[in-house]
């Protein structure tokens, strides 16, 4: 595969908070950038060269994109893989349309996971009520999941009988679905893969996340984890993106067991919330991985240069009236503003997130926490 090299024209689909940074990374290094996005507002436009502001599945701007990119990426796994795959006859995309379609789909999701030797938790298909007819018991008390379409939370209820979960079947529109046990978690982790080729790789630091209302709040790193289990959480990543050989940056969350094992949760096809750290505690961040990999390029040193907290900031942090308040948290010598230019800010909207280094992970908790309160 031949080298990508600036100033050549890079595409991504989807302009969100993803796609401003892989931008901003991109132009960074010289290369130039398109956008799709029908959103005029998209907060990835103020970063490209180019904004394509049309559906995503417009053909003539797919067509205008290909024609014009020397290869293209995704900011999100909900983009429609068939336009991905139209777009890969015109040029490079990375990662795959069969990647990204086998991300969009749980249940695809769960058999290529265990397909790879990599365990998850019991899971049954529920496509249809009569899938929900026979014995539950090792699938519950459990969490019914929509196959597809579901993120931070949304499109799942916990149920504890059969008859709760015929109930959500019924309530979530009788749409595919997956039924998953719940498991006794003692936290959750997660390790983001920048991967070429197979012999061109490379595993960040595992986060420690903790989640508020099902989106992830903070992320921990180096997570609070023996060192042997953060081995085994990046070979595992690793191992999955081989199976799938992807090409680009790609996150994988785990549950850590009361017994210190670890069980595969999902995989996201993109650079992920949980490694915003890299953006200022590593060598590379994921947004450079995802250029570099999308380029043919080995992939940058993931090492960690400090141990740091991130800390997401939603919508509801924001007055009717204005912003936050920034000055306690500019003023802190090594904490670190990302804002992702949004124009509207509501309640569980993304807006932005810090990062906050410092000599251990405890430290950097405890300050983050406190910077936290003071907005």
């Amino acid at each position: 595969m031949k080298a990508i090299l600036p100033p050549s024209m890079l595409g991504i689909l989807g302009g969100g908070q993803l796609g401003r940074m892989f931008a901003a990374a991109a132009r960074t290094m010289g290369y130039r950038v398109t956008v799709l996005d029908p959103d005029p507002l998209a907060p990835a436009a103020a970063f490209a060269d180019v904004h394509l502001c049309a559906p995503f599945d417009d053909a003539d701007a797919l067509t205008r994109m290909g024609q014009t990119c020397a290869a293209i990426t995704t900011e999100f796994e909900n983009v429609d893989a068939e336009s991905m795959r139209h777009l890969a006859r015109l040029t490079r995309v990375a990662p795959s349309g069969d990647c990204v379609a086998i991300a969009q789909d749980r249940l695809t999701e769960k058999r290529w996971i265990n397909q790879a030797g990599l365990p998850t938790a019991a899971w049954l298909a529920v496509t249809a009520a009569s899938d929900l007819a026979a014995d539950l018991s090792p699938y519950l008390p459990g969490i019914l999941k929509t196959a597809r379409l579901g993120y931070d939370g949304k499109g799942q209820a916990r149920v504890r009988t059969a008859e709760e979960a015929r109930a959500a079947f019924a309530d979530l529109g009788g749409q595919a679905c997956v039924l998953e046990k719940m498991l006794a978690l003692k936290l959750e982790v997660s390790a983001i893969v920048a991967r070429t080729s197979q012999a061109q790789a490379a595993v960040f630091p595992i986060a420690e996340n903790s989640h508020k209302d099902g989106i992830l709040d903070i992320s921990l790193v180096p997570a609070r984890i023996a060192p042997t289990l953060a081995d085994s959480a990046r070979d595992m990543a690793r191992r999955l993106a081989d199976a799938l050989d992807y090409v680009g940056v790609m996150a994988v969350e785990f549950f850590v067991l009361e017994d210190d094992s670890l069980v595969v949760n999902e995989i996201a096809p993109r650079p992920h919330n949980s490694g915003h750290y890299t953006l200022d505690a590593c060598v590379t961040d994921q947004f450079q991985q995802q250029v570099r990999t999308l380029c043919g390029l080995l992939p940058g040193k993931p090492d960690l240069l400090s141990p740091v907290a991130m800390v997401n900031l939603l919508g509801d942090l924001w007055p009717q009236d204005g912003t936050p308040n920034w000055d306690v948290l500019m003023e802190a010598p090594n904490a670190h503003l990302h804002l992702y230019g949004k124009a509207e800010a509501r309640p569980g909207r993304k807006m932005g997130h810090f990062n906050v280094l410092n000599v251990s992970a405890d430290e950097a908790l405890a300050q983050a926490q406190a910077l936290y309160d003071t907005l």
